[in-house]
């Protein structure tokens, strides 16, 4: 089982350091070369000038990439190069219809597709405890269930291909309803003179408690928005889960709201900062 990986962001990296610890990553590449260089060095494994070259060395393909268009080029690009009976993980979030079309024209090589969207931000990827939500064929799943158990903690098979993607669609949904609520509470307690780390630390313990809360709650308070989920990313996440819910007539008035607010922001030049950045529009 060769395995490599094509997109080394800040998502991508760590999920490459943690394959190479488990000595399962066989080749590298990335759009921006230099990164790959100095991964390569790093982790003293291969790194290829080419998307297509790197797919004629392995047979397994682990995607991480930001865009849809960009999915699909990179999915075109490296077909005529695999193996029959490879299989290409794509780990990226983007659309239901994305994952659908990645799949058939993979098809036509015989390469199997699997989408698999994680959860868990550059925390979860650095620290191997990603959540990875899989749509597809299962038994391609178990073939590479030991890759993706190298950087997650936890693995549900959701169905068939587009399947992940619309999972991710409703954790990217609930995460902004989470911003939403714990950005607004903060500030309000802020604007109570409350000492804020006592609020935090008492509210985590109880039923409003969560995640983005314990992990977010001191730094934004303190008006420090280093980026562990960037603002720009969730933003063209919840413009996929927008377009998606028109096609089903569904309501995600939260999710409208969350995507203005991030377009102001963005405006403000806030897109690279963390979507806790969303706290400066509370106060």
């Amino acid at each position: 089982m060769k395995v490599g990986l094509i997109g080394l962001g800040a998502m991508g990296a760590g999920m490459a350091d943690n394959l190479a610890k488990a000595g399962l990553l066989s080749a590298i590449y990335n759009r921006t070369e230099h990164k790959a260089k100095d991964l390569s060095c790093q982790l003293n494994i291969p790194f290829f000038k080419s998307a297509e070259e790197l797919a004629r060395h392995v047979n397994i393909v682990l995607l991480c990439i930001s865009a849809d268009n960009d999915v699909l080029e990179i999915v075109k690009t490296i077909t005529p190069s695999l193996q029959a009976h490879s299989i290409v993980v794509d780990m990226s979030t983007v659309s239901k219809e994305t994952a659908i079309k990645a799949a058939a024209i993979l098809a036509s090589k015989q390469v199997e597709f699997l989408d698999a969207p994680v959860s868990g931000g550059v925390e979860g990827a650095k620290n191997g405890t990603l959540s990875v939500m899989v749509g597809g064929d299962e038994t391609a799943l178990e073939t590479v269930r030991p890759v993706l158990e190298a950087i997650s903690s936890r693995i549900v098979h959701m169905g068939k291909v587009g399947s992940g993607q619309s999972t991710k669609a409703v954790n990217q949904i609930m995460a902004a309803g989470i911003n939403q609520a714990v950005t607004e509470a903060l500030a309000f307690g802020q604007a109570q003179g409350l000492n804020m780390e006592k609020v935090i630390e008492v509210v985590s313990g109880g039923a409003a408690g969560n995640w983005f809360l314990q992990h977010r709650g001191e730094s934004m308070t303190n008006n420090i928005f280093e980026p562990g989920f960037k603002l720009a990313l969730h933003h063209k996440d919840l413009k996929i889960c927008q377009n998606m819910a028109k096609q089903t007539s569904t309501a995600l008035n939260l999710t409208d709201k969350t995507i203005l607010d991030y377009e102001e922001l963005m405006k403000q030049g806030r897109g690279d900062d963390d979507i806790s950045a969303l706290y400066l529009l509370k106060q």
